[in-house]
This record gives C-alpha cells, structure tokens and sequence, in this order.
C-alpha cells in the first residue's frame, strides 16, 4: 500500500513537472529530485491513510507474542513438572538403597 501511494505521488510530481507547475530539470538529477519530492510528500500520506492497517498488524504481532509467551511459560511449567517428578523417582530410589 506504500508502494501504491508512493508511486501515485510521484506520477503526480511527474505530471506537475511536464506541465511546468514544478520547476525541475530534464535528466537524471530532475528525476531524483521528483523522487525525493514523492518521497517527503507520500510519508506523511502514508502515516496518515495507513493508520488502521498499522494498527491491526501491530495488534496481530502482539497477539502473536502473547501466545508463544504463553505457550513458552506452559512449556516450562510441563518441563518443571517432569523433573520434579524425576527427582522424586531418584529421591525414591537413593532412599531404598
């Protein structure tokens, strides 16, 4: 969606260049400069009209870490569990000998 945005700046910066409505010079440094120019004018655009995208991406990463966090903290408890328990079988056997 960036992409898109940005692409549609600069076709815009292309556009306002052809007809003269932005003063820029033929050549490669004329067309650098219109790619800056998409460049500074797309960020903000893109900050703006990209708001809730960036929010439900960010809330799914999150959610994400929340369950290998919790899947990690269960793990760990199983794990804890198992060697409690083999030390018990140990402890049982060392007090039979």
């Amino acid at each position: 969606m960036r992409a898109s945005i940005f692409l549609a700046v600069f076709l815009v910066a292309l556009l306002l260049a052809h007809f003269g409505v932005l003063p820029v010079t033929a050549g490669s440094s004329g067309v650098f400069l219109l790619l800056i120019i998409a460049a500074l004018v797309s960020a903000p655009i893109s900050y703006v009209v990209l708001n809730k995208q960036r929010d439900a991406m960010s809330e799914q990463i999150t959610g994400g870490i929340e369950r290998r966090k919790s899947k990690s903290g269960s793990m760990a408890s199983r794990i804890a569990a198992q060697n409690a328990a083999e030390d018990a079988v140990d402890d049982a056997l060392r007090a039979q000998q």
